[in-house]
C-alpha cells in the first residue's frame, strides 16, 4: 500500500494536467477573433484546392499518357496486319492454291443398274436391263449407257452408249458420243454404229431429262426422250411418272421404221427405298409401237397397243 499510493497520485496528477490544457485550448480558439479564424478556414480551403487541383494534373496526364499508349499500340497492329497482308499476297503468288476441290473439281462416280421382268395382257413377258454410269467432275463427265432388252422365246437386243458430257448451265450438260447397238431380229446389218449429240439435265418443275439426236448409215436420223420425276410419298415410298419416247426422222435402210412417232412408253414406278443402294419398285406402263415399212428385207407391219405390269430391282453405288 505504502507503494501504490505515490503512483496513484502521480497518475492523477498528469490526467488532470491534460484536461487542463484541452481546455485552454478551446477557450482560446473560442477567443480568437472572426478574421483570424477565417484566415485559418481559408488556409485550409486553399491547401484542399491544390490538392485537388494536382490530383486533377495527374489523371489528366494519366489519361493523355494512356491515349498515347493506345494509339501506338494500334499503329504498331495496323503495321504487323499490313505487313503480314503484303507477305501473304507475296505467298500467294508464288505459290498458288488451288481451290479446285472445293468448287465443285472433286471427281466422283455413281453407277444404277435396273432389272425389270414385265409381262403384257397377252401373258408375253420381257426382261430389260439398264446400266448407267458417270465419272468425272461437275464441269467435265463421261457417261456410259448400256441396254438388253429380252423378250420372252426371242434373241436379246443390246445398245451401248458413252457420251462426253459438259456443262453449260446450272441445270443442263451437252453431250455428245456414239451408239453402238445389235438387233438380231435383222438378217443382215444387225451391228450399227451412230453419232449422238444431246442434252442432259433438270427440265422445269424437277423432271430429270435425256434429249439425244442419232446420226447413222443409210439416212438413219432419229431423236429419243426420256423423262421422269421422283414425287415422294414418305421418306422411303416414292412413285416415279416417267415418259420414254422415240421418233423416226429418216430411214432408208433395208429394215426401216416407219417415219414420225415410232414408239412412246408412259408408265409410273412404286418403289421403296430400304436404303439408298437397294431399291425394289413395282411398274405399270402403256407402251404404243408404230411399226415398220415395207422394204425388200421385210414386210409391213401395224401399230401395237398393249399395257405392261411388273417388277424391278434397282441398285446404286
Amino acid at each position: 500500500m505504502r507503494i501504490i499510493k505515490p503512483c496513484t497520485y502521480t497518475v492523477l496528477s498528469l490526467a488532470l494536467a491534460s484536461v487542463t490544457q484541452m481546455t485552454m485550448a478551446q477557450d482560446a480558439h473560442h477567443s480568437m477573433p472572426m478574421s483570424a479564424q477565417h484566415e485559418s478556414h481559408s488556409s485550409h480551403d486553399s491547401l484542399y484546392q491544390e490538392m485537388q487541383t494536382g490530383i486533377e494534373s495527374s489523371q489528366i496526364e494519366h489519361a493523355e499518357h494512356a491515349e498515347h499508349a493506345e494509339h501506338a499500340e494500334h499503329a504498331e497492329h495496323a503495321e504487323h496486319a499490313n505487313a503480314s497482308s503484303i507477305a501473304s499476297r507475296a505467298a500467294s503468288a508464288q505459290h498458288p492454291i488451288d481451290h479446285k476441290r472445293e468448287h465443285g473439281g472433286q471427281i466422283y462416280q455413281a453407277t444404277e443398274i435396273d432389272n425389270q421382268w414385265l409381262n403384257n395382257a397377252d401373258g408375253r413377258g420381257s426382261l430389260k436391263t439398264e446400266i448407267e454410269s458417270r465419272i468425272g467432275t461437275d464441269e467435265n463427265k463421261l457417261f456410259i449407257k448400256l441396254h438388253a432388252d429380252k423378250a420372252e422365246s426371242q434373241d436379246a437386243d443390246y445398245a451401248a452408249q458413252v457420251m462426253y458430257s459438259r456443262m453449260i448451265s446450272d441445270f443442263w450438260d451437252a453431250q455428245i458420243g456414239a451408239r453402238y447397238r445389235v438387233d438380231e431380229h435383222q438378217v443382215t446389218d444387225k451391228e450399227q454404229l451412230d453419232a449422238a449429240v444431246g442434252l442432259h439435265g433438270l427440265a422445269p418443275y424437277f423432271f430429270e431429262t435425256d434429249a439425244y439426236l442419232y446420226f447413222g448409215t443409210d439416212n438413219q436420223v432419229s431423236f429419243s426422250l426420256e423423262t421422269e420425276r421422283d414425287l415422294l410419298l414418305t421418306q422411303k415410298l416414292i412413285l416415279k411418272p416417267y415418259l420414254n419416247l422415240d421418233v423416226v426422222l429418216s430411214d432408208d435402210s433395208a429394215y426401216a421404221q416407219k417415219t414420225g412417232l415410232s414408239s412412246v412408253w408412259l408408265g409410273l414406278e412404286t418403289r421403296y427405298e430400304i436404303n439408298k443402294k437397294l431399291m425394289p419398285f413395282i411398274d405399270v406402263a402403256y407402251s404404243y409401237e408404230k411399226g415398220n415399212q415395207h422394204t425388200a428385207r421385210q414386210a409391213e407391219t401395224g401399230s401395237e397397243k398393249q399395257w405392261w405390269y411388273g417388277v424391278g430391282l434397282r441398285l446404286k453405288f
